[in-house]
């Protein structure tokens, strides 16, 4: 009965909390973009015009970012920033999350089980790269964050290939191993439907 409870829990908590984060995030940036001193009434209409005016901002950069002088120009920006003591830790931090976020889980390729140490397995991801001496390089996500991890070297015998999807694997890891696929839902339901049926049949004997 304690599991029970404590899944659901756990189940409700991963569904409202990040509904809630949302939230959160999005009256904070309304706020903001409320506050932005554009001469436009009524306020929605503010927010709307400073929205439209960031995204083709957005646009404009990246269409920048795809020429040659666009290119040159992010190095220059990365040079400069990392020639800031104290700051380029930010730079790179922020950069390498936002990069992780907008990208999606498109490069990361198959989870796969890393044996580490004693037995024990950790859940990496392939990355389509590998090292001149024939190892493949795996990322191996800290969890819940998973724009944090370690950049591993490992021989192709020394990690075992699964039929997990990436979203599947990256649930488990954000979630802190609370989140469950549709199977192990149903595996442990299936569980605790056959032991209460195993115990009334023992009480009645």
């Amino acid at each position: 009965m304690a599991s029970t409870w404590k899944r659901d829990f756990a189940s409700g908590l991963i569904v409202l909390a990040p509904l809630l984060v949302t939230v959160i995030v999005l009256l904070w940036l309304y706020n903001r973009l409320k506050a932005v001193p554009i001469a436009i009434e009524p306020e929605p209409l503010r927010v709307a015009v400073t929205i439209v005016v960031f995204i083709l901002l957005v646009f404009a950069v990246g269409y920048l970012m795809r020429t040659a002088l666009g290119a040159l120009l992010e190095d220059a920006i990365d040079d400069l920033m990392n020639q800031l003591p104290g700051l380029r830790v930010v730079y790179n931090a922020s950069k390498m999350a936002a990069e992780t976020a907008l990208t999606g889980t498109d490069e990361l390729q198959a989870p796969v089980k890393l044996e580490t140490w004693n037995g024990m397995r950790m859940t990496a991801f392939l990355t389509g790269k590998s090292t001149d001496d024939g190892r493949d390089v795996l990322f191996l996500p800290t969890a819940p964050n998973i724009t944090t991890g370690f950049v591993v070297e490992v021989e192709p015998e020394d990690y075992t290939k699964t039929d997990e999807r990436v979203e599947d694997a990256l649930t488990r890891i954000l979630s802190a191993g609370f989140g469950e696929s549709e199977e192990s839902v149903i595996q442990v339901d299936v569980e605790d439907i056959a032991d209460e049926e195993d115990a009334t049949g023992t009480e009645s004997n």
